[in-house]
């Protein structure tokens, strides 16, 4: 029996490597030599649980998961009954299309592994085929870019429109990409930390609020112009609320700051839930919009980031190789320590 290693939730906050079974492909699926891998909040959520609870025991019991959901890889062996791939085929991965549960998410396979079996494989489906221009780690970040994507398609942004984006995580610095991409007039991205703001920059916002230290609503005034709430009452000009940071201060903030008929669109995931204004929501007509994945976005936003990967591959603040796999994720583990962090693979 043929082996490989793959990560999964160790204790809590720990990871093991394991050795598993390579998986063997059928007919209908691929095998992919993965070759990079991004981690995400969601890995994190697991291994702060140190698993996820087994649906088949009501006490709770914990079970390890197989991590890993941003894998960018190449083809090593196709079934026979596999059309349009090839061995050599660089693919990205869909994996919420896997039939025996989502990649890296409780589902039987994780992406966080040497090779990664991709079950009923159909271009367009359940991968994307990307060209040898576009370095592997970039490909990685293709999952999470489509999360970004679906939540300016879903705010309706046009080239009109103010907005502002909270958090410089690698969700709102995608967004702000997307955003420019759109052709909108200005995007202004707030933060608490400094070198997030420089990469804000960096990427193409307009500017930038050091929510730590300015008035959020006052330097969203100085930005977009004064306009009002629903009442008359002074209003930053603000058309588009991003909210990719999920503390319960930027949805205060974003009401706060509402004029009339703004809209606020919730993309990060609010770790509890917040005591929100509802009175101030009122008083601004203020639309709030949630944003869950990507229902059609996962395979739309590849060739654009092929076309911009060099842009994309600023959100990249970490690549580490996959033999230091416990340090990756004691980066991420470690707020602050890290933006974007992507384990590599050897040839």
């Amino acid at each position: 029996m043929a082996t490989m290693k793959s990560v999964q939730t160790g204790g809590v906050g720990k990871i093991d490597v394991v050795d598993v079974e390579r998986p063997v492909p059928g007919p209908k699926d691929v095998l992919v030599k993965v070759r990079a891998c991004g981690i995400c909040g969601t890995d994190i959520t697991f291994l702060h649980m140190g698993g996820m609870p087994a649906r088949a025991h009501a006490g709770g019991e914990l079970i390890p998961v197989a991590l890993g959901h941003e894998p960018a890889g190449e083809i090593v062996e196709v079934g026979a009954e596999v059309a349009d791939l090839t061995v050599g085929d660089r693919v990205v991965v869909n994996p919420q299309d896997a039939p025996t549960g989502i990649i890296g998410c409780g589902g039987k396979f994780g992406g966080m592994s040497e090779y990664l079996l991709i079950e009923n494989a159909v271009v367009g489906k359940s991968v994307a085929v990307f060209p040898d221009t576009v370095p592997f780690d970039v490909a990685a970040l293709n999952e999470p870019m489509a999360v970004a994507r679906h939540c300016v398609n879903r705010s309706e942004a046009g080239p009109a429109d103010k907005v502002v984006v909270f958090g410089a995580g690698p969700i709102g610095l995608g967004a702000t990409i997307w955003l420019k991409l759109r052709g909108v007039e200005h995007v202004v991205v707030a933060d608490v930390i400094p070198s997030r703001l420089e990469k804000a920059l960096a990427v193409g916002a307009d500017a930038v609020i050091d929510s730590a230290k300015e008035n959020v609503t006052e330097r969203l005034t100085e930005l977009h112009g004064q306009a009002a709430n629903a009442l008359g009452q002074p209003r930053a000009g603000t058309d588009i609320y991003i909210d990719a940071a999920g503390a319960p201060a930027v949805f205060q903030a974003a009401v706060d700051s509402a004029k009339w008929k703004a809209k606020l669109v919730m993309v990060a995931v609010q770790k509890k839930g917040s005591d929100i204004d509802l009175g101030g929501m009122l008083r601004s007509e203020l639309t709030l919009v949630a944003s869950q994945g990507y229902p059609t976005e996962i395979f739309e936003v590849t060739p654009e980031i092929v076309e911009h990967h060099e842009r994309f591959a600023k959100l990249i603040s970490h690549r580490v190789p996959f033999a230091e796999a416990g340090h990756a994720f004691e980066l991420t583990l470690t707020p602050g320590a890290a933006e974007k962090v992507v384990v590599t693979f050897d040839e």
